[in-house]
């Protein structure tokens, strides 16, 4: 992880509840470096969120994170609060999945636009008027001097996305983190925002990390990809490795679910069977292994560590993983 950006290690999220502990995130271990981009993918609740969360330093208050958060060479998890206000916004950003909860109701879009750059840059109200109109052209929205002047419940659910992107993008931030930034968007619009995304990544030569449930959005937009299950990191390689040969029976799994263009029309998608665990119930083995048809052996009795495959950099945690040679 030298010379990474943003390196995330042994991080571990535990959280208190009336079941008892919940581990959200479980000895996770990650690495960005400047101008590259992560995608992590897994179902909802593997711990994808409360990892974000845990980089940007707002978990709930009762979260116990354990671990550290390198970024550009600081320690967030020993940073004070004010030093982090500063950082969020102008070296971190993050992009929500829902921008009408992301967005403030009662605030123009000019408003908010216009504060988070006064915020954190030295410019005077005519300069960051200037600024929120050239970035609101750049992702894409028409007549941006009128967006200025409208609420967010005026605009489309794609156009109030593109106004969150703006936003996370006024500071020139070196890390952008987009948490699921699709997914209350229709197809057609879910690929234009996915494209706004990689072409700003691109040309502002920022990192970027894709937090997604869909291996098809991480396929042609990152250059490496982790994927989680139950608060772990099961399968983490390049990109292109990944597709070429993916070992983890859960990423097998996910990217058969995925509707494919050349099958019948009506034919039925392969589901996972069963369900995740329960996070305040830990299994003593492989927290797969009641859904993987691969199970056996130690697998219900032994947690798997993250191994080596063909290249130290493709890393998965299975005792049965899929045979070399058998494309995905």
């Amino acid at each position: 992880m030298s010379g990474a950006l943003l390196s995330v290690e042994d991080a571990v999220v535990d959280l208190p509840t009336p079941r008892g502990n919940l581990r959200a995130v479980d000895h996770v271990d990650l690495a960005v470096g400047a101008g590259k981009t992560l995608g992590i993918v897994g179902e909802s609740g593997c711990g994808k969120t409360m990892l974000s969360r845990a980089v940007l330093q707002l978990l709930p208050k009762k979260a116990k994170l354990s671990g550290r958060v390198m970024f550009n060479g600081q320690d967030l998890t020993t940073l004070s609060a004010e030093k982090l206000r500063k950082l969020r916004g102008r070296s971190l950003a993050v992009v929500f999945q829902d921008p009408m909860t992301s967005l403030n109701p009662v605030l123009t879009i000019g408003t908010q636009l216009i504060e988070t750059i006064q915020e954190h840059l030295e410019l005077d109200l005519a300069q960051a008027r200037q600024r929120s109109i050239e970035l609101l052209a750049a992702v894409g929205i028409p007549a941006p001097e009128q967006r200025l002047a409208q609420y967010p419940h005026q605009l489309s659910g794609g156009m109030r996305q593109r106004v969150a992107i703006a936003i996370a993008l006024s500071c020139e931030p070196q890390l952008l983190i987009a948490d699921e930034p699709t997914t209350a968007l229709d197809v057609t619009i879910q690929a234009q925002i996915l494209d706004l995304l990689a072409r700003e990544q691109q040309r502002r030569h920022m990192a970027m990390i894709i937090i997604t449930h869909d291996l098809g959005v991480v396929a042609g937009r990152t250059d490496e990809v982790a994927v989680m299950y139950a608060g772990r990191v099961v399968e983490r390689a390049p990109t292109p490795a990944l597709f070429k040969q993916m070992r983890m029976p859960y990423t097998e799994a996910l990217l058969a679910a995925l509707p494919k263009l050349d099958v019948a029309p009506h034919t039925p998608l392969p589901a996972i069977s069963g369900r995740p665990p329960d996070p305040t119930r830990p299994l003593k083995g492989c927290s797969f292994s009641p859904r993987c048809r691969y199970s056996a052996g130690r697998c219900t009795t032994e947690k798997p560590r993250l191994s080596p495959a063909e290249t130290q950099e493709h890393l998965y945690a299975c005792f049965h993983p899929i045979a070399a040679g058998v494309g995905a």
